[in-house]
Formats: structure tokens, sequence, C-alpha cells
């Protein structure tokens, strides 16, 4: 082997000495690094001050569910202390005598384990102190929460002191419900200071509640007893006042036992008292809802009654005028109806409508004449009577009401007949004009059609004629034959005017179309048929649309031309 050979061996040898001790010299070096890392982080979590943390906690005096859950947190910082912080610490040894012993890759591993156990520990270092603090804050707020019930019950014990006079019969019941309260307090603070925090968590929680519940009985307490005391009796005073001096008046009242009604609300608040007395609050408040609602309604009988008195002094004597006045109407539209329906039909029950308005009449006046000797002699009252007579304008002004509904029926028939003899010789008058004009015209004769329509309206008018000349007129039969009259001459009229148009324009066309006679054998034809229709037949349309169509064939537009020119001067034709 040649000593070049040998050399670059040699040279091989170290530079691969060299490459793998500087591998080795990065691996432990980052090895290194992270294990520095872990001690920081231990060391961070080594100072945080749970243990302090601990002992704050512990010196709350816990009770109860807090307590159990405090020692949970406190064995898991024992747990954490001691064998995390010992497993980490045999962890972190494990890694630096692998690095120092150059086997990284073990180290490496280990350092992977030793970080999973710092994550661990420091999370459930968190969980620990985030519970302490939980603890500490609800131990704050329950402190709280107790120092204000204490509040509370101080208070209401000084307001019962103060103002007791307040709180009226139930103030020995409060007495003792405070008393209750106070050992129930001082019984937590026994049961807390010799260590048996489930049985003081429950006897504070009764002390809490029944604080609050005594504070909300004692606030509405003076409100209620005000009513009892005060209120209430000052107005059944009054009522009972009233009711005497109103009795000394004559006044009768509807109810049946109005006394009665007074002492059973007088005997209703004496037992609200008894409640109150237990402070039954609830039952109380009830029954005083109940109470006042009984007084509104003895007060409401009085004002009643004593409205009802003037009502019937000032409306006895309108209603009695009342009465007389529409039974005199009555008899006097008797008396109309009889005369009326010797001259007329009478159609709408007139006569047994106005008997049957004098039957409620009568049944008034009955009850007025049975109520108001017992108003003189004050066995009825007022409120009674003045029902009646409200009861007796309604039915006074309806009888009144339809009276005159009637008397204008009456009045109407004899205008009716009135305007129906007018209109007689109006129709009469229309029709000779409508005769004397066709006349004029001098045409060779009427279509049958035109004959019957004339006739019909001649007849009608007629018939309405002798309708009207009956001994009892009929105004419904003569309404109906004034509008089927009005109907037939209106047609008539219609009727008259096309047919005298038709023979007018016809005679034109016929003059018109003569120029083409000799020279359009069509027309000539045309003429002939429409003459025969005009002259025998009086088919004075069908005639002149025959020359009509047959001019406008041979001379389109003529007819239209024609036909305006005779509207347009029909005077003059």
């Amino acid at each position: 082997m040649s000593t070049q050979v040998i050399i670059g061996i040699i040279i091989a040898i170290i530079l691969v000495a060299a490459i793998l001790y500087g591998i080795g010299f990065v691996m432990r070096k980052k090895n290194q690094d992270k294990l520095h890392e872990l001690e920081k982080r231990r060391e961070a979590l080594f100072d945080l001050p749970v243990l302090e943390e601990v002992d704050d906690v512990k010196k709350m005096h816990l009770v109860g569910q807090s307590q159990n859950t405090f020692r949970d947190w406190n064995q898991k910082w024992t747990d954490i202390s001691t064998s995390s912080f010992a497993e980490l610490e045999s962890q972190i040894f494990e890694v630096e005598s692998l690095n120092e012993t150059f086997r990284f890759m073990k180290a490496k591993a280990a350092i992977v384990d030793a970080e999973d156990t710092m994550n661990q520990m420091e999370t459930e270092v968190e969980e620990v102190r985030n519970g302490l603090k939980e603890l500490r804050e609800s131990e704050e707020r329950n402190s709280l929460k107790v120092q204000k019930a204490l509040d509370v019950y101080e208070e209401l014990k000084q307001k019962l002191r103060d103002q007791g006079e307040e709180y009226g019969p139930a103030y020995s019941e409060l007495q003792k419900q405070l008393k209750n309260i106070e050992i129930e307090f001082t019984q937590f603070v026994t049961l807390n200071t010799s260590g048996d925090p489930v049985e003081a968590r429950e006897v504070l929680e009764q002390a809490e509640q029944h604080t609050y519940e005594l504070e909300d009985t004692m606030a509405k307490i003076p409100a209620v007893y005000e009513e009892l005391n005060k209120t209430f009796p000052d107005q059944l005073k009054e009522i009972q006042e009233g009711y005497q001096k109103l009795l000394a008046d004559h006044y009768v009242f509807p109810v049946e036992n109005f006394q009665g009604e007074i002492d059973r609300v007088k005997k209703r608040v004496q037992t609200s008292l008894g409640d109150l007395e237990k402070t039954e609050v609830h039952t109380v408040e009830v029954a005083s809802r109940d109470t006042a609602s009984a007084i509104d309604a003895l007060y409401t009988v009085m004002e009643r009654e004593i409205n009802s008195r003037g009502y019937v002094f000032k409306n006895r004597p309108v209603v009695e005028e009342y009465i007389q006045h529409a039974n005199k109407n009555n008899h006097q539209l008797l008396i109309e109806i009889d005369h009326t329906s010797q001259s007329y039909t009478l159609n709408h029950n007139e006569l047994g409508k106005v008997r049957g308005f004098q039957q409620e009449i009568d049944e008034l006046d009955r009850q007025k004449n049975v109520l108001h000797p017992k108003l003189d002699n004050h066995e009825v009252a007022y409120s009674e009577a003045q029902t009646f007579y409200k009861d007796a304008y309604k039915i006074l002004d309806d009888v009144e009401s339809q009276q005159v509904e009637i008397d204008n029926s009456l009045r109407e028939l004899r205008q009716g007949e009135q305007e129906a003899q007018q209109k007689v010789e109006q129709y009469e008058f229309r029709l000779r004009n409508l005769k004397r004009f066709v006349e004029k015209q001098r045409l060779p004769g009427l279509p049958g059609d035109y004959l019957e329509s004339f006739f019909m309206a001649t007849d009608r008018v007629e018939d309405l004629s002798k309708s009207l000349n009956k001994i009892r007129v009929n105004m419904l039969e003569v309404n109906q034959l004034v509008k089927e009259c009005e109907t037939d001459i209106k047609g008539l009229e219609t009727k008259t005017n096309d047919l005298v148009d038709a023979a007018a324009l016809t005679e034109q066309m016929m003059q018109y179309a003569n120029r083409y006679r000799h020279s359009h054998p069509e027309i000539k034809a045309a003429i002939d048929r429409s003459l025969s229709l005009f002259s025998k037949d009086y088919k004075y349309q069908a005639a002149l649309d025959e020359i009509g169509q047959a001019l406008e064939r041979v001379e389109p537009g003529a007819f239209k031309r024609i036909e305006s020119f005779y509207f347009n001067n029909r005077d003059l034709v």
C-alpha cells in the first residue's frame, strides 16, 4: 500500500470523526437547550403561589359542598407537589445523564417524556388554581349573601321595634318569627364552628329563606292593616250612617237584607284581622279584594237609589203625560183609519198594528197605576220605578214613531190618488198626440204589432182610470198600473218614432233610387218590392231595408248619407 493511500485513509477517518463530533455537538447542544427550557418551566411552576392560595382558602372556614370541593383541590395540589414534581426531577436527571454519555437519541426521547409530564403538570396546576379561585370568589359571594341576609334581619328587627303599631295584631307573630330566625343564625354559627358543614349549610339556607319571606310579609302588612283598621271601618261607618239616614227619608232598598249585607262585610273584616294576627297575608289580601268589592257594591246600591229618586221625581209627570199623549194619538189614528178605509184598501194591517199599540199603551197605564200608589206609600225602590220609566220611554217612543209612520202612509194614499189622477190625464193626452202625429203622416196603413201596442196602452190607461173610480181605491194596484202605463206609453212613443222614421226614409230612398231605375234592373226590382212592402203590407222597416241594401250595392255610402241628412233635417222633410 502506498504512502499516499495511507495518508488519504487517515484524512478520511479524521474527517468522519470531525463530522460525527460536530453532529454530536449539535445534538447535545439542542438537548441541552431543551433541558434548560424545561428547568425554567419547572422553576416557574414551582414559584407559583399555589400553597399561599390554598392557605387563603383554608382560612375561609368553608362548609358543605364547598369544603368537600376544597379538599379535592388541596389533595390534587399535594399530589402534584410531591409525586409529580419528583417524577419530573427524575426525568430531568435522566435526560442530563443520557446527554452527558452521548446517548443523544435516548436523551431526545426522554426530553419528550419530560415535556409531556411538564405539560400535564402545568395543566393540572392551572386547574387547581382556577378551582381555588372559584371557591374563593364563590365563598366571598356566599359571605356577602349571608351578610346581606343578616343585614335584612337587623333591619326587620329595627323596623318592628320602631314601627310596631303599623303591624297591628301581627306584631306578636312577627316577633316570634324574628326570634326563630335569630335562633337559626345562631345555630348556623355553632354548627359551622363545631365542624358540621353539611347541617350548617342547611340551617343557613333555612335562615336566609325565612328572612326574605319575613321581609316580603312585613312589607305587605302595613297597607293591609291600614285597610282593615282604618279604610274599611270608615267606609262601613259611612255606609251604615247613610243607610240609616236614607231609611229615615223613606227610601226602600231593592236588596232583600241590606243591613245584613253590611253586617256580613263587617264580620269579614274581623275575620281578616284574625288571619292577619297569624300573618296569613295572602289569605288577607284575597279577602280584602272581596271586601273592597262588597263595599263598592253597597255604595253602588245607595248611590243608585239616591240618583233614582231625582230621576223619578222629574220623570213621573212626564211619563204620565206621555202615556196620555200616546193614548190620544192612538184614538185619533183609529178614527183616521176607519175614515180612510171607507175610500181606500189598506194593505199593511194598519188597523191591527194600531190595536196592538193600544194594548201596549193600556199595559203601561196599568203598570203605572200599580206603581204610583206604592211610590206614594214608600213600598217600592226608586231604582225599580226608574227602570219602569226608562222602559216606558222606549215603548212609547217606538209606538209614536210607528203611529207617525202609519199616519203619513194614510196621507200618502190621498196624495198618491191625486197624482195618479193627474197621470191618467197625462197618459190620455200623450196617446191622443201620438194618434194625431201618426195620422198627420198620411201613411197607407199601420202594422198589426203597432196597433196592438197602441190598443194595449189605451186599455191600460183605461184600467187605471177604472181602478181610481172604484169605491175603495187600492193604491197598491193603482201604483202598479201607473208603472205599467208609463212603460207601455214610453214603448209606444219609441215604436211610433221608429215607424214614422222608417216610412219617411223609405220614401227618400225610393226617390233617390229612381235615377238608377232604368240603368240598373236590380234597383227597379228593389223599388217594386219595397213599394209593395210599404203600400200593401205596411212593413216600413222591411221596405227601408230592401231599398237601402239595393241602393248601397249600386252606390256605396248612399244609404248613410241620405239617413244622416234626414235626421239632421227632420223638421224640413
